[in-house]
């Protein structure tokens, strides 16, 4: 490999980390205040009882917690993916807000790109599970 190439590997690389960091670091924020009184109201106004939110919160922190442990970065984005993207559904059909669906849409899309980056992660983990 040229010079060249590993430093767009490593620039590549640290990228990524910086968006997995940021990203779990709002995860963080948003599953605790998930677990915490901060969204009953939305909750109750989604109809599917506070259970989903405290799955959503445990979920949410959980992801952070994955996208900081290499081996697991590439699993914790993906479901983390499925997680906003459930967001932007309920946001969009099921509380009719547009505008609300937006921050889930752009945190979907950060997690996809950390999905797509990280996949030789998955695929090890596939692997590992599959023998």
């Amino acid at each position: 490999m040229s010079d060249a190439a590993r430093t767009n590997v490593s620039v590549g690389n640290i990228a990524l980390w910086v968006l997995q960091v940021l990203l779990a670091a709002y995860f963080v924020y948003s599953g605790v205040s998930l677990l915490g009184d901060d969204f009953v109201g939305k909750f109750d106004k989604i109809g599917s009882g506070q259970w989903l939110r405290y799955v959503t919160g445990v979920l949410e922190l959980a992801g952070a917690l994955g996208l900081l442990v290499p081996r697991l970065c590439g699993l914790a984005a993906l479901g983390l993916v499925g997680v906003m993207a459930g967001a932007v559904v309920t946001e969009l059909f099921v509380l009719g807000d547009s505008a609300g669906a937006v921050l889930p849409a752009v945190l979907l899309v950060l997690a996809a790109v950390v999905a797509v980056g990280r996949r030789d992660t998955v695929r090890s983990l596939l692997q590992a599970f599959g023998k």
